[in-house]
């Protein structure tokens, strides 16, 4: 699939994320095939299932699919599905060279979810978001943009033959690059991840990549990470892109039906994007600031989280449980009455951006700061799926010490949809804890109930790894 892009001069990885955008397309597509009459699908060459709604997708490409359910393609065809009265039905091949010709052109479905506007090799819908390159870099790395002469002194991390690439060559800013493949095997390599952990880690000062791939791989591998958009350069190449759906030429009932979809989900849309760190930009090319927010009552789709017996290790902003075996489980009210009946020990374990390794000694490094539950200790990075066993030892102290040896209860928060909070209430139930409280909701929830926050800087285990 990366050569449908090349020849139209733009990079085919980037583009690649850009192609699996929503589900919404797909539903649009069983809802097509039902507007259809069988004469008229014969006449105009159609052949969209009636009864499912057909998907092509990678089994391995998060933010925008996997076999799990858990992209953000994943989610809108729940929505649009369930609006449609049908079942979703994938057809999984890893989005390399022959994804179309395995899967669309092969009729094996009927959708894709994802694909830039100016594709050729398929019918496209109308655009549904629109999203671009953008930066990574840590709190304490102040860049303007491309034109900041302090770039000369840094490291950039950036794949080859991307726009933002030929930006920097444009400015002489090749000599302190990291380089990272381009075209790759989703399910055995993550470039854009590697990237992104890469400036959490220091190993690299900034990344410049394709904005869902970078905004999501921020939000799960270091929340404080700094993601903003690259400006354009009217001169320079193309760095903003618009999304559509793919479908067979010679289907105008079905793309109609799509656009139809599209329109009327587009708010649902934008707030699944949002939800998965997705830079979005209006027609104009302005960034759209969205507060993605669901609650039990007017949440648009459910999703049922089974509880692992193992620690989640990745893609910690998911859907989480309905609650931990072995611990409490509480809401907003649950938790006010819990404090008014005496209270226990609140633990943010939102994470938080360790002091670089490799930063250099005149730099000043400031400590993040977070507002939370008023009375809570932040304890971040505590809620990771693998911890050193140093931080191991030492989280159990501190919980020992703040709750007396387990005489008050432990409640464990973070955000919601965070696993985080969910790791560090079943690591402290393995510690031998026996008060557990988790309160999946976290700071948000609480703040939208009324309660009182502070502004408090992370606890840091006292160790040497």
């Amino acid at each position: 699939m990366q050569a449908l892009f090349a020849r139209r001069g733009v990079a085919a990885a980037n583009l690649s994320a850009m192609r699996r955008p929503l589900a919404a397309a797909l539903a649009a597509a069983a809802m097509a095939s039902l507007a259809l009459a069988p004469s008229a699908r014969a006449a105009t060459g159609e052949v969209v299932d009636r009864s499912t709604l057909k998907v092509c997708a990678d089994p391995g490409n998060l933010p925008y699919s996997n076999d799990k359910g858990e992209g953000f393609e994943n989610k809108i065809a729940e929505l649009i599905a369930s609006d449609l009265g049908v079942p979703i039905e994938y057809t999984w091949f890893p989005q390399t060279v022959g994804f179309v010709r395995m899967t669309l052109a092969a009729k094996r479905c009927d959708l894709i979810i994802g694909v830039a506007t100016t594709n050729e090799l398929m019918q496209n819908s109308n655009p549904y978001y629109h999203s671009t390159y953008v930066m990574v870099r840590r709190a304490d790395t102040e860049v303007s943009g491309l034109d900041d002469p302090i770039l000369k002194t840094m490291t950039i991390g950036v794949q080859p033959r991307t726009p933002v690439a030929s930006l920097l060559a444009r400015r002489g800013l090749l000599t302190r690059l990291k380089s990272y493949r381009l075209v790759v095997d989703t399910r055995l390599e993550k470039p854009i991840k590697a990237m992104v952990e890469d400036v959490a880690a220091g190993e690299i000062d900034v990344a410049l990549a394709w904005g869902p791939l970078a905004g999501y791989w921020a939000r799960e591998t270091d929340p404080t990470l700094v993601v903003t958009p690259v400006a354009a350069d009217p001169s320079g190449p193309r760095l903003s892109y618009r999304i559509s759906m793919g479908l067979r030429y010679n289907e105008p009932e079905w793309k109609h039906t799509l656009n139809e979809i599209l329109k009327q989900r587009q708010d649902d849309i934008n707030a699944i994007l949002a939800s998965y760190g997705v830079p979005l930009l209006d027609t104009l090319g302005r960034p759209i600031v969205i507060k993605a927010e669901a609650t039990d009552d007017d949440a648009p789709f459910e999703v049922t989280v089974e509880e692992p017996d193992d620690y989640r290790v990745t893609d910690y902003r998911a859907p989480v449980p309905a609650g931990l075996k072995g611990a409490t489980t509480v809401n907003a009210a649950g938790l006010k009455d819990l404090l008014a009946g005496g209270g226990g020990v609140l633990i943010d374990v939102y994470p938080a951006a360790r002091k670089p390794e490799k930063l250099s000694p005149t730099a000043i490094w400031n400590e993040p700061k977070r507002d939370t539950v008023q009375g809570a200790h932040w304890l971040a990075n505590m809620g990771l799926g693998r911890l050193h066993e140093s931080e191991a030892e030492a989280f159990r102290g501190e919980l020992a010490a703040l709750s007396d040896n387990g005489a008050k209860p432990l409640v464990f928060f973070c955000e919601p949809e965070c696993w985080m909070s969910w790791n560090a209430a079943k690591r402290a139930l393995e510690f031998g804890f026996k008060n557990v409280v988790w309160f999946p909701g976290g700071v948000t929830r609480w703040q939208e109930a009324g309660g009182a926050l502070e502004t408090v800087r992370p606890w840091r285990p006292d160790i040497a790894h």
